[in-house]
């Protein structure tokens, strides 16, 4: 196994990953779905209209509620960041990142944003 394999796998270790399938039902009870695929692979795949997009080199100092980069909707720890990447792999690591900081409810979701536009949630995939 690569190192990075191995990093990978002790992050997801840690997340309660999220389905694509059960997004809609995670916002709807408060999370906050962040993009941070950069904008040219957004530009190709395509966006989610419900998605906060913060790009990956930022995403700590926005969602830290103690930075004083931090976004109006990183008000606490106790906020539930699920974080989106293309297929699933940079959002582990981004959401094990935010953990790291004391952001305990952070997770990402399986298969990031291919697995999202395959599930035929109710969001808008553009």
């Amino acid at each position: 196994m690569s190192r990075i394999d191995a990093v990978l796998e002790a992050a997801r270790s840690r997340l309660d990953r999220l389905p694509a399938a059960e997004v809609p039902a995670a916002l709807q009870r408060g999370a906050i779905l962040v993009d941070i695929r950069p904008a040219a692979q957004r530009a190709a795949e395509g966006e989610v209209p419900a998605a906060l997009v913060i790009e990956r080199n930022v995403l700590e100092w926005r969602c830290d509620p103690t930075s004083d980069a931090r976004i109006p909707q990183a008000v606490d720890d106790d906020v539930e960041w699920v974080v989106l990447c293309s297929e699933g792999y940079t959002s582990s690591l981004a959401a094990a990142a935010l953990q790291d900081l004391g952001l305990h409810r952070a997770t990402d979701v399986i298969g990031g944003y291919h697995a999202l536009t395959l599930a035929q949630t109710s969001l808008s995939v553009t």
